[in-house]
């Protein structure tokens, strides 16, 4: 039942992460010539990543990302098991966000500024408009993967069990997840997140369909080469002295007889 409790709350945080961060993207734009929707779809996703911290992180530490569990799977944070549940309810989640928005676009007949329901493309990597090349798909592999792996080593400093850093986490990552948007939307629209690439792959089609493999490798790659890294940072690195300390068990102090009273003559 505790399982099952963190997969649902993956479910509904990777729902609102596609629904509020794809949806603002849909409504306002993130083209990199537009710079209110560049910098608002940035804010919507990281914005997004505060909020969901605070309110499922102690369920299921707000992982809301295959590649985010794959970095704490690797790290010994997790079993393979809980690693298999979480990325199946982040995906199913993804899809939840993404169909309800396309009813909600259709139902009101709004437009989609990203023509798209905000899916990843390499459009901005090609030199000829609409011809996609192996260069433009290795670009958007290492981008990906370089962005992924700045989050998630980010992610796996900020939650260690071996340093604290107080309540200000969820604010952390959130921010970081802004920064890696600002940089990549112009470029990928910025993925970072394979659950969040899928769904809306999946629903427009087309190129997005056919390329959604480079946002799911480029991310997994990165979130593997920065749990690997962070595992070797950590082990070298011993706890704060006052924590090591305060870890230690306390020795109980046998009280002394009062021997202080007079005897009487």
């Amino acid at each position: 039942m505790d399982s099952f409790r963190k997969y649902v709350a993956e479910f509904f945080g990777t729902f609102v992460l596609v629904f509020l961060g794809c949806g603002t993207a849909m409504l306002v734009g993130c083209d990199a010539s537009n710079g209110c929707g560049y910098l608002l779809t940035a804010l919507a996703f990281g914005l997004v990543i505060v909020g969901m911290a605070y309110c499922i992180g102690n369920i299921s530490g707000c992982h809301i990302n295959p590649a985010v569990s794959l970095g704490v799977l690797i790290t010994g944070g997790m079993s393979g098991s809980d690693f298999c549940g979480y990325v199946i309810a982040q995906i199913l989640g993804a899809f939840a966000g993404s169909g309800l928005l396309g009813a909600i676009f259709d139902l009101g007949d709004l437009q989609d500024m990203t023509g798209g329901l905000g899916s990843n493309g390499l459009g901005s990597l090609t030199e000829v408009p609409g011809q996609i090349t192996g260069k433009s798909i290795a670009a958007g592999l290492i981008i990906e993967c370089v962005l992924t792996f700045i989050f998630v080593l980010t992610i796996l400093g900020v939650t260690s069990k071996k340093f604290k850093h107080g309540s200000f986490g969820g604010l952390i990552i959130g921010l970081t997840l802004t920064l890696v948007h600002i940089f990549g939307i112009g470029l990928t629209g910025t993925s970072v997140n394979p659950a969040r690439s899928i769904a809306p792959a999946v629903f427009a089609g087309g190129d997005a369909f056919k390329y959604v493999w480079v946002f799911i490798v480029g991310p997994l790659a990165g979130a593997a080469l920065a749990a690997f890294l962070y595992k070797w940072f950590e082990a070298g690195v011993k706890a704060p002295k006052a924590e090591a300390e305060a870890e230690k068990p306390v020795k109980a102090v046998a009280s002394k007889p009062n021997n202080s009273k007079k005897k009487k003559k």
